[in-house]
Formats: structure tokens, C-alpha cells, sequence
């Protein structure tokens, strides 16, 4: 298997300070900053010079740049099939 690549449905999770990548999901990096405590759970997601925000709970555009609506409506789907996790790893850093 490629170094990066994750099978759809399974996701590489580790923490790295001070921005902690919690998954490599194809092409995109999924991860939140060390400084973000004082916000609502949530992740950026990362591709080239796009970037978007998300909310966890419930899964919601924060925001949104350089991503086109069709590639960014896949990004929604990939963080809502891993949000679960997601929220995990961001509590075990900042607490529930």
C-alpha cells in the first residue's frame, strides 16, 4: 500500500504537536491546531492551497477556500464517516 493512502472507511489517526494530524484520507490531511481548546470540536482539512473548516457535532462547513462544491461536498463525506474519531482525538487532547 502507498505511504498516505488509507482504504476508504478506515483512517490513519496520530497526534503531532502543535498541529496534530489526525488522518491522511487520499490526497487530504485532516487535523486541528494545539491553540483551538477555547473552540467548539472541529478539523481543518488541507489539499494543495484549499482548505476547509468543520464542525463535528453536528458535522457543518465552518469554511471554505479554493475548494469547488463538488470536491468539497466529498470532504463533507469523508468527515462525516470518520467524525466519530475525529471527536475522540479532539477530546482525548482537550478533554470532553
Amino acid at each position: 500500500m502507498a505511504r498516505g493512502h488509507v482504504p476508504r472507511g478506515k483512517a490513519e489517526l496520530r497526534c503531532e504537536a502543535p498541529m496534530p494530524t489526525l488522518a491522511r484520507l487520499g490526497p487530504y490531511r485532516v487535523y486541528f491546531y494545539s491553540h483551538d481548546r477555547g473552540e467548539p470540536a472541529h478539523v481543518h482539512v488541507d489539499r494543495d492551497d484549499r482548505t476547509a473548516k468543520f464542525w463535528l457535532t453536528p458535522v457543518t462547513l465552518a469554511y471554505n477556500i479554493g475548494f469547488r462544491a463538488k470536491e468539497l461536498r466529498d470532504v463533507q463525506r469523508l468527515v462525516n464517516e470518520h467524525a466519530h474519531e475525529f471527536l475522540e482525538t479532539w477530546n482525548d487532547n482537550f478533554g470532553a
